[in-house]
């Protein structure tokens, strides 16, 4: 199916309702992540609104899994939790209806027996998956090899990989990079532009936005909504970036306006300019 593409930035009409949702409905969002972006993750959804957990506490992810309003699995949180934890909660999740996003760090750098694991996660019917674009090539079955946790591929390569995933997955496929790129298996294509370079300074801010999506899909109830829902959370995050890189001295005063950028941030057309 060919469907025309779009451009959404934070002053398109369907952004500011789906930040508002969130603050209005402050959704349990749970969250395995790793301990490097916890904290970030954690302040970004309070910032935004919502009411996070994050962690594998005896019991959490079989529990707060099917508890949540949505759940984001962020697979480099292998380092502090463990594969059956990060199962469990899936399953979890999926059989409480939960909708939940895989972000797949490091996919296709060189560690087959991590990406064996992910490949797993991604079979197990995520409503979101959001990466770079060397994550998205390499999970849709492409050569891309990662740096680490860095990228190496171009959207141009991840663009028609990640559509390809799409399908294979039926799954949601963001795209993180100077443009963000949000693909949907019915072939709807939205360019998200804007943002700024020093989130690639900031440790996390990647996996913080992962959790962000999923505090959007849990105020979403119809699955045809969620696409635009994943949009305006890409929107808003590039417009806070925006906004905290204007007084920022570098990345850890980036780091700190960014969070308060996002709680500033007006929902309402009429409420102002952001600040």
């Amino acid at each position: 199916m060919h469907a025309a593409t779009l451009s959404m930035d934070y002053d398109h009409p369907d952004c500011r309702p789906v930040l508002r949702r969130i603050r209005a409905q402050a959704p349990f969002v749970y969250g395995l992540t790793n301990y490097v972006a916890a904290t970030l993750s954690a302040n970004v959804l309070l910032a935004a609104g919502a009411a996070p957990a994050i962690g594998a506490a005896p019991g959490w992810p079989a529990g707060f899994g099917g508890q949540a309003g949505a759940m984001w699995v962020n697979a480099a949180g292998l380092i502090n939790c463990t594969a059956r934890d990060m199962l469990d909660a899936v399953d979890a999740a999926n059989a409480a209806h939960v909708p939940w996003v895989l972000d797949p760090v490091a996919m296709g750098a060189g560690v087959g027996e991590y990406d064996a694991i992910i490949r797993t996660l991604a079979a197990r019917t995520p409503a979101v998956v959001r990466g770079n674009a060397s994550e998205v090539v390499a999970l849709a079955g492409g050569a891309a090899t990662a740096r680490g946790v860095e990228t190496t591929a171009s959207i141009a390569q991840a663009v028609p990989m990640g559509q390809a995933l799409t399908r294979s997955h039926q799954v949601i496929v963001a795209i993180s990079g100077p443009e963000d790129h949000i693909l949907a298996p019915d072939g709807r294509h939205i360019i998200v532009p804007g943002g700024h370079p020093l989130l690639t300074r900031v440790t996390g801010a990647g996996c913080a936005l992962g959790g962000l999506v999923a505090a959007a899909l849990a105020t979403v109830p119809k699955e045809s909504d969620r696409l635009v829902a994943v949009a305006a959370v890409h929107a808003l995050y590039a417009r806070a970036a925006e906004i905290a890189a204007r007084d920022a001295g570098g990345p850890a005063s980036f780091a700190t306006g960014f969070v308060d950028a996002l709680s500033r941030l007006q929902d309402s057309a009429t409420a102002g300019a952001d600040v």
